[in-house]
Formats: C-alpha cells, sequence, structure tokens
C-alpha cells in the first residue's frame, strides 16, 4: 500500500500523527456531508424509504467490517457511552461479585460500572505492571489472573487508548467462557486500524465511536450486541425502533414489539442525513484499503523510525503486544509540558497520555512525516540530557 495523502485535506506544514484523538475527513466522507445538509434544503425530496436505506447499508458495512453474519445485530449510537448505557440497562450482578477493568482505562468504559458499587459488585482493576520489560505480557498475565468465579463481566479494550498496549482478547473470552462472565469491549482505538474478527472473539457487546479509527465524523458510533442483549430494554424509548415504524400512517398504532435482532438499542434519530451517509463514505474506504494492510502501511512506515528512538534511550513496546497504529514512547524522564511545546513548534500532532508520547500514524503519513517526527523527539532527549 502507498501513502494515501491525496485522499485528504491535509496541510503539508503538519505531520499528523494525532488519529488517536481524532481523524482527519477524507475527501469523500466531506462531500457526503455537504451533501448530506444540501439535501436538507429541500425536505420534500425526503421520503419515508430515506429514514431506512442508508441505516441499513452502514450496519451492513459495519458487519463486514466486524466479520458478523447478522447485520441487525449491529446498531447506530452517537457516543460509547450511550453503548455502554445500553450494557449497563440490562446487567444484573449480584451483590459480591466483580467487574474486571483494566487500570487507567478511558472513563467511558468505567463510569457506568461504577454506579454498581452502590449495589456491592467489587470494580477490580488490573492495573499496569511497575516496569517496562515485557511490561504488555505481564498486564495481560494479571488480568487473566484476575478473572475469577466471581467475576461477572470483564469490561476492556482491544489497545490502551493512552499508549497502545494491545490486550490478548481471544484469551480473555476463553477465560469468561470458563466463568460464565460477559466481555464487554470498547473498540474505539483498534477497529478500523486493526483487523477485527467478532465471529472468532464473540464479544457481548462492542462499542465503536465513529470519528477516531472509522474515520466519521463526530457524534457517531456503531455498536455491535451478542445474544446476552436480545431481549433487553433500551435506555430511550424511540419510535423508529419499534417494529412497523416504516409505516408513518400507523405510528398512532403503538407497537409492544421492537423491530428484529437488537434493533431496539439504537439511537433515537438515527437516521441522520449528514452524518450516516459520512460514515458510510469512511467504512467504503477501510473496508477497500483493509484494516490489515492500514497495520501493515503503519508498521513499515514507524518501525524503521521506532529503532532510532530506542537508540535515544525510549522505551517502546514490543511488537507483539502493540498495534502498529498506537505506540505509546516512554523515557525515564519526560516533562510532558516541554515534549508538548517542541512538537508543537515543529507542527508535529501528537498527544501526551500520562507518562506516554502517543503516537497515532494512519495511511495519510509519509517519510516526511517521520522525519520531522524523529527531529522533535531528538530536540527533547537532547533539552532532557
Amino acid at each position: 500500500m502507498k501513502c494515501q495523502r491525496e485522499k485528504f485535506n491535509l496541510q503539508r506544514k503538519v505531520a499528523y500523527f494525532n488519529c488517536a484523538y481524532m481523524s482527519p475527513l477524507l475527501r469523500k466522507v466531506e462531500k457526503a456531508g455537504i451533501a448530506g445538509i444540501k439535501q436538507k434544503r429541500k425536505p420534500f425530496h425526503i421520503s419515508s424509504v430515506d429514514f431506512f436505506k442508508d441505516t441499513e447499508t452502514l450496519r451492513h458495512l459495519f458487519a463486514q467490517l466486524i466479520n458478523v453474519k447478522d447485520p441487525k445485530r449491529c446498531v447506530i449510537i452517537p457516543s460509547v457511552s450511550y453503548g455502554m448505557a445500553n450494557v449497563f440497562n440490562n446487567i444484573k450482578p449480584e451483590r459480591g461479585t466483580n467487574i474486571i477493568l483494566i487500570g487507567e482505562q478511558f472513563p467511558s468504559n468505567v463510569y457506568p460500572w461504577q454506579r454498581l458499587e452502590e449495589a456491592g459488585v467489587e470494580l477490580k482493576f488490573v492495573e499496569a505492571p511497575d516496569t517496562f520489560v515485557q511490561r504488555g505480557s505481564k498486564w495481560n498475565e494479571e488480568l487473566l489472573n484476575a478473572i475469577d468465579a466471581q467475576t461477572r463481566m470483564v469490561a476492556a479494550s482491544n489497545v490502551h487508548w493512552a499508549d497502545g498496549t494491545r490486550f490478548d482478547l481471544e484469551a480473555i473470552r476463553q477465560k469468561t467462557r470458563e466463568v460464565g462472565a460477559l466481555l464487554v469491549i470498547d473498540g474505539t482505538q483498534s477497529v478500523g486500524a486493526m483487523p477485527f474478527d467478532a465471529a472468532t472473539i464473540q464479544p457481548d457487546a462492542l462499542i465503536v465511536a465513529g470519528y477516531k479509527w472509522l474515520m466519521g465524523p463526530y457524534s457517531i458510533g456503531m455498536a455491535y450486541y451478542g445474544e446476552a442483549f436480545d431481549n433487553g430494554r433500551p435506555v430511550e424509548e424511540n419510535w423508529i425502533n419499534r417494529k412497523e415504524s416504516e409505516d408513518f400512517s400507523g405510528l398512532v398504532n403503538y407497537q409492544d414489539h421492537y423491530q428484529t435482532g437488537v434493533l431496539r438499542y439504537e439511537v433515537g434519530e438515527h437516521s441522520n442525513f449528514i452524518l450516516v451517509p459520512m460514515l458510510i463514505a469512511a467504512l467504503k474506504q477501510i473496508l477497500q484499503w483493509g484494516p490489515a494492510n492500514i497495520q501493515q502501511y503503519c508498521g513499515e512506515l514507524v518501525n524503521p523510525c521506532l529503532e532510532k528512538v530506542q537508540a535515544l534511550g525510549g522505551i517502546i513496546e514490543g511488537a507483539a503486544w502493540r498495534g502498529n497504529h498506537l505506540i505509546g514512547l516512554r523515557f525515564q524522564e519526560l516533562e510532558a509540558t516541554k515534549a508538548q511545546q517542541v512538537f508543537q513548534q515543529n507542527r508535529v500532532s501528537v498527544s501526551v497520555r500520562g507518562t506516554a508520547i502517543r503516537i497515532a500514524p494512519h495511511v495519510y503519513n509519509d517519510a516526511k512525516d517521520m522525519g520531522k517526527l524523529l527531529r522533535s523527539i531528538e530536540q527533547i532527549t537532547e533539552s532532557q540530557a
């Protein structure tokens, strides 16, 4: 795969390594959004069929991306917190049981479960090992060891949002099956840039924001819900998720039954005529590229630079326990504020999360960008010497 920069409106003077913060819009995604805005100029051209057509397309594309046979198990959500709220609304862990969480994981996958502490449920945070030697392997081992007979759910991610540490979801799934626990995954920092096979992992829920590695706009995302949620109660009762909502003339014939599958969990007004076409355009492009090819491109781009960073004293997780699209760089001593100043002065966009400089490349980055990134890191290490 070659660099895809021409498909974006990125300025040459900025080296953008911050897709984990927010992806830039593809030209075709931007075009789809503008077309949606123009469509609203003439609402008399929007028919009842249009409320369902594009959303069905979007579900099929997401199902294809994560290898799900039934697209009706995939639903449109506005945010990760909304997707997790549907999970929270349908679990009733008993007093004395526990939920396993990864240390310092993103708040949207923590706050809902804190409510369960009021009912006597223990939240067990598996913190990162206090070492950088085989850190990812040890963290995964400690996570698996924390799952016990009292575990009712593991709420985790594929890669840690702050430093890219990868968690072995297949091993976690196997352990949760052994104890009868749910596996709920926040895939926001991996799905779209890293292959995800729902048929193999079989999560009970997978929640993904759309504005990062799905390359879509803000305020729309996708969720998958497994059989554990087939007969649950959604966080809102909207008209479009009810049976026969396609018949606008019969909406006052109130329905007790929901739409097929897990469509009951979709957000109200999910037929968004601007955001849905944008995410459709984004997913079509991702499927054309292929997440495996995105991983390979990012690896070929950044790995030579990472070797030089290690020579400068940088600490980087081994390739087996990280992705190529989200990498945490650490140094024994890092003054975060000064580091950010150097990056900003050199017009290199990265994030500092905790003790890690988070590098998040994509297919729009090239060798020139890598040169600017490496020079910035050299300046940082020289200032700390």
